[in-house]
């Protein structure tokens, strides 16, 4: 089932083409007509629309621009259609609408979904849409990165299933190689780090601070320096609440409440009122007392040692040193060895994650070895019976004596993967290249298909490759330019039976002047000019019954009207639908 479909092109002003629509068969469809009736400039057009270079040669004498535009029918879930819609293009009842304007000037302009886009998203989705191959635009499978996805996907689960694991153990492997690459770089950077920690841990080790010491030892330091002042002072103060032993007729603080509270005592049971005053100045009595005392006792406790302040000094002096380096206060300090050590235990680990990381990186390279491996003799296996298969279409192509063989190698490299005792270069999808070789003739050393093949058998090689791997590529459109050139007869209708074969999977277009190929087609369109010599939109037309008849007459004789050459035209026809 064709899941993306070109179902028409309509050209205006483009080279001798002045307004026509091709329209085209989900199946085979056969462009035919005279030499220079602009039948590849049907070829020319689907170029244009897949992003190819525009040429201001292109644009027809007189016109300003020339314009073209496709109508393609896709599958909502298609590549395609997911890339066109992220470009904000949107689906005309289930077909995506592409346009290519060239200007005189030769300045180019690209519409998908109704939205101006950039030329380049058309060769994006090119890939995904068409297969091109004509005789200066053999795209596709020329690529090597194409040729080995389309062995690839003609070996099926032979290589799907490895390639799987490869994969997977290729990404693991990118992303541990990366983190092993990110710690061994900053290896110099971590350890400076690490050294700087140890020496702020240490010194604040030999230290060893408690929290709010620094507080208290400020206090401390305060009362050391102002010792004698102090002393002086309570020493003052407890002689005028408790009295002077030295001074026995002195009066004080204490004596002074005694007496005032004596004095009410002996009057309070006449008043209520005035026996609470005496109560209250019993109070203060005791807590003269009980300052008194404590002044006495702070006095006597007082230490003015020297010594102590001088130790006091030092202390603070080496919490200072601390606070100067790790934090505002003793606090901080203790926080930052906290912080510290916890990054110091991080940094520590990092020998043995390199070791982990290192373990690990070797074991999926040698994993990725041993699934390399599969890979490659999955693809031997594939490319032989691929080989084989192409070769004998050959045969029936005009290529007799051709043969197609499959390159599979590896490249050497020290940093690679081991794979059958060497160590070879590997990527996303394994260590090999692949390259599809042809020898045209016996003698002749295999050759890449680029360069070992004339332009029309490079046609008939990519048609034999298309026929052998249909069902399996995901082009769902393939345009062939003069895939007959340089054969008739037999050959031409094998030709027209291998397109034939390849349109039940895909759609398929080709550009003809053989009415052996023609008459496989599913529908046939006709290319004429006009008299002043344009074509028109009269000019491109599907030919059915007698006027298609009249054309392969045309096509193999010269002549429409001649008996013998409708003869043949209908036999042709006849042999087409008892294939088909």
């Amino acid at each position: 089932m064709v899941l993306c479909v070109l179902e028409e092109m309509r050209i205006r002003s483009l080279g001798v083409i002045d307004d026509a629509v091709v329209e085209l068969s989900p199946g085979f469809t056969a462009v035919t007509g005279e030499t220079g009736a602009g039948k590849t400039m049907v070829v020319t057009s689907l170029g244009l629309l897949l992003g190819g270079r525009a040429d201001a040669a292109l644009v027809r004498i007189g016109a300003d621009k020339a314009v073209v535009e496709g109508r393609v029918t896709v599958a909502g879930d298609a590549a395609a259609v997911v890339r066109a819609e992220e470009a904000g293009a949107e689906l005309d009842d289930g077909a995506l609408l592409i346009s290519r304007t060239v200007s005189a000037e030769g300045r180019s302009r690209a519409h998908l979904g109704g939205r101006s886009v950039p030329v380049g998203l058309l060769a994006e989705l090119a890939d995904d849409l068409v297969a091109v191959h004509g005789q200066t635009d053999q795209q596709g499978l020329l690529k090597l990165s194409r040729q080995r996805q389309a062995l690839d996907r003609y070996a099926g689960d032979a290589v799907a299933v490895p390639l799987a694991k490869y994969t997977e153990a290729y990404r693991r492997l990118r992303a541990v190689s990366a983190e092993l690459e990110e710690i061994t770089t900053r290896a110099r950077e971590r350890a400076q780090e690490a050294d700087m920690l140890r020496y702020g841990l240490d010194e604040i080790a030999a230290v060893e601070p408690r929290a709010g010491e620094d507080v208290e030892l400020a206090e401390e330091a305060e009362r050391l320096g102002h010792a004698e002042a102090l002393s002086s002072a309570a020493t003052a103060a407890h002689a005028a609440l408790a009295g002077n032993p030295e001074d026995p007729e002195g009066i004080d603080a204490a004596t002074l409440v005694a007496g005032a509270q004596r004095a009410l005592e002996a009057v309070r049971a006449h008043d209520p009122a005035l026996a609470a005053l005496a109560d209250r100045i019993g109070e203060i009595g005791i807590l003269l007392g009980d300052v008194a005392g404590e002044l006495a006792g702070y006095a006597d406790d007082l230490d003015a040692d020297p010594l102590r302040l001088a130790a006091v000094e030092e202390r603070r002096a080496a919490l200072t040193a601390l606070t100067r380096k790790y934090g505002d206060d003793v606090a901080a300090v203790l926080a930052w060895a906290e912080r510290s050590a916890a990054r110091l235990t991080e940094l520590d680990s990092d020998d043995e994650r390199i070791g982990e990381l290192t373990a690990e990186r070797d074991a999926l390279r040698t994993e990725l070895g041993g699934l390399a491996q599969a890979l490659t003799d999955a693809r031997t296996e594939a490319a032989e019976r691929f080989a084989a298969a192409v070769t004998a279409e050959l045969a029936s192509l005009a290529m007799p004596h051709a043969r197609v063989s499959f390159d599979i190698r590896q490249t050497e490299d020290p940093d690679g993967v081991e794979v059958d005792g060497r160590t070879v270069a590997y990527g996303p999808s394994g260590v090999d290249e692949v390259e599809l070789l042809l020898a045209p003739h016996p003698g002749a050393p295999p050759r890449p298909i680029a360069k070992g093949a004339s332009g029309g058998e490079l046609s008939r090689v990519m048609l034999a490759v298309e026929v052998v791997f249909a069902g399996t590529d995901p082009v769902p459109t393939y345009l062939f330019d003069e895939v007959d050139a340089g054969v008739g007869g037999k050959a031409a209708v094998e030709i027209g039976r291998r397109l034939a074969k390849l349109a039940r999977t895909a759609q398929v277009v080709v550009v003809t002047h053989l009415p052996q190929v023609a008459a496989f087609a599913d529908r046939q369109l006709l290319v004429e000019k006009t008299n002043d010599g344009s074509v028109t939109r009269s000019g491109v037309k599907v030919l059915e019954g007698e006027d298609r008849i009249r054309e392969l007459s045309r096509m193999l004789a010269g002549q429409e009207d001649s008996e013998t050459a409708r003869a043949h035209a209908e036999e042709l026809l006849a042999t087409a639908r008892a294939d088909r």
